[in-house]
């Protein structure tokens, strides 16, 4: 056989060009995946506050944090901890703190991945002792955040952590008011805590537990129904101490939700298999952001693609000049 005729098998055989154009690809995809390249494209990704309930009714020990009793608030910050690690380079997180009736922002919304450890170190800091006052009112706590969020260019999001316990009581009959400023209402409001009645720990300015809150030691819920007050009183004095549970909290769903319903958020309970980090992501949280997306992974499946391509007919090269080669000698 001569070897013109082995070089037209070869170029016949392996289909010359295209293996080579192939090759050629496959390299130059190999090269730009090496060389790291995130292009900037638009993407849905989060861009929000993250409000955590910081009165004294989140300290209660209704939650499992590694199988031992824990906070209503340390349940809440692990699980943002957690989550805070999952979340997508581009997605933007700020923290917030709730308590009295306002809401407070410590770290207004910045991406997570040039910014993870100081969002970890200021989420790690987050405790009751940051309170600058007892009470608990929730439905203005909410407004606060939203009329911030208004103020805010971007408009983030409001992922609210809460067990909802107002303190003091809110009258049967209130209906919060959404304020005009609290343009674009967005978010998720977080319900944080046990359905059963749980003792609130009571602790100093400092942090120290100094015991339960007790029914003298807060005020107790107005009566739902018309009473007759000197009947009342009667009843109140001949049991000795004041009626109510105020001193005893629990989720409160049912009011979280009409919350929710009211300022068009979200709501969601926070379980142990509540996945964070998807919550975040949910569509009521994240607006498109120009984001650098990382494109090396699919830069090279396309090269070994081309690579597979390529090596095929090659492979078979052999065989089927072994072919030719002994049907030329027949």
């Amino acid at each position: 056989m001569s070897l013109a005729a082995l070089s037209r098998l070869l170029a016949r055989a392996s289909g010359a060009l295209p293996v080579r154009a192939a090759l050629l690809a496959a390299s130059a995809l190999t090269a730009l995946a090496l060389a790291a390249p995130h292009p900037v494209l638009p993407q849905r990704v989060l861009d929000g506050i993250a409000v955590l309930d910081i009165t004294q009714s989140m300290n209660t020990l209704d939650a499992l944090l590694d199988g031992q009793p824990a906070s209503r608030l340390a349940f809440a910050k692990a699980r943002l901890r957690r989550a805070l690690a999952r979340l997508p380079c581009g997605a933007r997180l700020g923290w917030a703190v709730f308590t009295e009736y306002r809401t407070y922002v410590l770290l207004l919304p910045v991406e997570v991945c040039a910014n993870y450890a100081e969002l970890a170190a200021t989420l790690d800091r987050i405790d009751g002792t940051m309170a600058w006052a007892g009470g608990s009112q929730i439905s203005k706590g909410l407004m606060s955040a939203l009329r911030i969020s208004a103020r805010i260019p971007e408009h983030p999001a409001i992922v609210f952590f809460t067990d909802g316990h107002e303190a003091p009581p809110l009258r049967s009959d209130f209906v919060p008011i959404v304020p005009d400023d609290a343009t674009d209402p967005h978010g998720i409001i977080v319900g944080v805590g046990g359905d059963a009645l749980r003792p609130i720990p009571k602790f100093d300015p400092t942090g120290h537990p100094i015991g339960l809150w007790g029914p003298e030691d807060v005020m107790q819920a107005p009566p739902r129904e018309s009473f007759d007050p000197v009947q009342q009183g009667s009843a109140g004095s001949a049991a000795g101490a004041p009626a109510g549970s105020e001193h005893l909290s629990s989720l409160k769903q049912s009011h979280l939700r009409e919350l929710a319903a009211l300022t068009g958020l979200g709501y969601v309970r926070l379980q142990p298999t509540t996945d964070v980090a998807d919550l975040l992501q949910d569509q009521r949280c994240t607006r498109s952001l120009a984001v650098p997306v990382d494109a090396r992974a699919p830069l090279a499946a396309i090269a070994l693609a081309l690579l597979v391509f390529a090596i095929g007919p090659i492979r078979r090269l052999p065989i089927g000049i072994a072919r030719r080669l002994r049907a030329s000698r027949t």
